[in-house]
């Protein structure tokens, strides 16, 4: 049995879609406040297809732990980090856990659809990183998926997963996959924004 398999980076992609948020026409402090909605997010990762599993990673605040206390409850293993320095890096951490994951998953499961939703895909001259666990996984007969902000991703990584799978931009779907939240007290009044309807016509598939 195949199915999707997602490996959710989420630090890079939050911090991503901050900078595009303040690139936008919208309200100058927009990078404040601008959110992932986390729905219509995994159903542009799983495309509608069967979810087989799903893991999310990254350092977040405590005050979203009711978020991903919801996530938990639909199946979604998230694995989260706090904010303090190391040997490692903070990023790094996150990227280690998700690649053991996914060659632990590529040795486990019959080969199915990976979906890799990162923006790091820095290792790759050294034989490590996301694009080496990638490059394995195809080999065992897996398709491959990258999902990343185009400003973001490591060019040989999206050059590969273009050559070898889908590399699918998260900017085409910027107004569905994120929303802006009000301001808050004590500041200058800005309106929020609802995420768009998703469109997944415009997803490729692997």
């Amino acid at each position: 049995m195949g199915g999707v398999f997602i490996y959710w980076d989420n630090s890079t992609i939050f911090v991503e879609a901050q900078r595009i948020a303040g690139n936008q026409k919208e309200h100058p402090d927009a990078r404040y406040r601008v959110r992932i909605n986390f729905d219509n997010m995994l159903r542009l990762a799983h495309a509608d297809r069967p979810l087989r599993k799903a893991m999310v990673a990254g350092s977040v605040p405590p005050e979203l732990r009711q978020l991903w206390n919801r996530m938990e409850n639909r199946g979604i293993e998230v694995r989260l980090f706090n904010r303090i320095r190391s040997d490692l890096g903070e990023q790094e951490i996150p990227d280690r856990l998700l690649q053991l994951q996914m060659l632990e998953d590529a040795m486990d499961f019959d080969p199915g659809i990976v979906v890799l939703m990162t923006g790091d895909g820095a290792g790759y001259l050294e034989g490590a990183g996301f694009h080496s666990t990638l490059e394995r996984m195809r080999r065992r007969g897996w398709r491959v998926e990258v999902l990343s902000w185009a400003h973001s991703c490591n060019y040989r990584m999206r050059e590969w997963a273009e050559a070898n799978g889908v590399f699918a931009a998260l900017d085409d779907f910027y107004d569905s996959i994120t929303f802006l939240e009000p301001s808050g007290p004590g500041h200058r009044l800005a309106p929020s924004r609802d995420s768009t309807p998703l469109d997944l016509s415009r997803r490729a598939r692997a």
